[in-house]
């Protein structure tokens, strides 16, 4: 993705997941958006988004951050939201381990208290190490935790997967990560 579509992505993900006030959009319950609105928004708050750009980032975006409706008018950040919003997520059984990246300077405070979602709503979980050490990555020198998500579900832990592969969990404590050396 060039520069300028990646910081087009970010303004989305942020005004989507976290300040729609920014801009004065609306989302639904859901945390759905008027296409055209979030456009035209933007373009007031001095972005150029056009409603192709926006598509393109859509289509083209290798975290598959945003979701169009069946019927194209509406967008929908998939995930990672500290606004309420209900994304209707069900309970789904997990892989038997989950992955979470991280920098070293957290592991402190998560071997005392686990993964919490601080501002959103739940914890992002990857499928792979690989992924979980990019995530890790920009937050600094990256460490990878696994979660022992089989033992989570026999203790009655919910995992819910979101529309882009992410799995979310409520909470990971701490008895349920295991740390690197």
């Amino acid at each position: 993705m060039s520069q300028t579509l990646d910081s087009h992505s970010r303004f989305i993900s942020l005004v989507l997941r976290h300040q729609p006030q920014a801009i004065g959009l609306a989302l639904d319950e859901q945390g759905w958006a008027s296409l055209d609105e979030l456009v035209a928004k933007a373009r007031a708050a001095g972005r150029q988004l056009s409603r192709e750009v926006v598509l393109d980032i859509v289509r083209n975006s290798d975290k598959q951050r945003f979701a169009i409706s069946a019927d194209g008018l509406r967008i929908l950040a998939n995930q990672g939201h500290s606004v309420r919003v209900d994304l209707d997520l069900t309970a789904q059984e997990a892989p038997p381990r989950l992955f979470h990246g991280t920098a070293r300077r957290f592991l402190a405070a998560i071997r005392a208290e686990g993964l919490r979602p601080g501002q959103r709503h739940h914890v992002h979980l990857s499928n792979s190490a690989e992924l979980a050490a990019s995530v890790g990555a920009r937050h600094g020198a990256p460490v990878v935790l696994t979660v022992d998500a089989a033992a989570m579900q026999r203790a009655g832990l919910a995992f819910y997967q979101s529309a882009n592969g992410v799995w979310l969990a409520d909470a990971v404590p701490p008895q349920f990560l295991a740390f690197p050396e």
